[in-house]
């Protein structure tokens, strides 16, 4: 197990000669190599992400200047039916955007519906969380099954909200089939981070709000939405500082073995000793 640790860069802050490393583990250097190329890989795959997400929102920033502004509203001009939640961009606050095909596609109360929906995105700050997840994704394979289902919740809390904004769940239900059906074949995809009520899983959604409103405190969903942010940024963290100071106590463990100073592990080293072994 400690030979896992036994690498130049960790050797180096403990003082351990590189030589006496190699003496115990040979196959230090290529495995290091190895490993650090597999790092700059997910680096340089991570960086591009993130230009390409910045990019994308450059992109409809530019195309939504020539719309018309009403507040935090942004009509364009365009036959296609298409509506999304534009983030905030260089000190420019978030807009809906919707262009006028949309509007002529839904009913009075049915806008009211969709602009409740986006605003929702915009006020929850959706977009931030879709982000992380697509991040983390292009360096953790594993957490690519995630990504749809945050999208379908994501979906769902701007549902929720919209309902509860109109106070008629039935037509917000009607007005998120219709947008949908009206934009699956004519608008544009455009991924995120514009987040829209035509994305995910529409069936499950409308079914979801034709079932009675979900029981929930005061607040309701927005509250245990930002509870639920919350969490995760506090699971992150705490699970951060427990990975470094576990690492920290194998690479003083390795240490000590090799250059044999006095043992003295801490509680953190002795419950792992117990549970694997060396």
């Amino acid at each position: 197990m400690i030979g896992l640790f036994h690498v130049p860069f960790l050797a180096s802050l403990e003082h351990v000669p590189l030589h006496q490393v190699m003496e115990v583990w040979p196959a230090v250097v290529p495995v290091a190599c190895a490993a650090g190329a597999a790092m700059a890989v997910q680096l340089v795959l991570l960086v591009r992400r993130w230009f390409r997400h910045r990019s994308l929102l450059k992109r409809a920033w530019l195309a939504a200047e020539e719309g018309a502004t009403d507040g935090d509203l942004l009509v364009l001009a365009d036959s296609d039916v298409d509506a999304f939640a534009l983030p905030g961009y260089r000190g420019r606050p978030g807009r809906v955007v919707v262009t006028s095909g949309m509007l002529r596609t839904l009913k009075d109360g049915e806008r009211d519906v969709l602009l409740a929906h986006e605003r929702a995105h915009l006020e929850g700050r959706h977009h931030l969380l879709s982000a992380v997840v697509d991040l983390a994704a292009v360096v953790h394979p594993a957490v690519r099954s995630l990504r749809q289902s945050l999208d379908f919740h994501l979906e769902r809390w701007a549902d929720e909200t919209a309902a509860a904004v109109v106070g008629d769940r039935r037509a917000a239900a009607a007005a998120i089939a219709r947008a949908a059906l009206a934009a699956s074949s004519r608008s544009r995809t455009v991924g995120y981070p514009l987040l829209s009520a035509t994305s995910g899983p529409v069936p499950q959604r409308v079914a979801e709000l034709l079932l009675p409103e979900p029981s929930a405190p005061q607040g309701g969903i927005r509250q245990a939405g930002a509870a639920g942010m919350g969490m995760i940024v506090a699971v992150v963290a705490v699970g951060t500082l427990a990975l470094a100071y576990g690492l920290h106590e194998y690479v003083e463990y390795a240490a000590r073995q090799l250059i044999g100073t006095p043992s003295g592990c801490s509680g953190l080293w002795n419950m792992v000793h117990k549970l694997f072994g060396e």
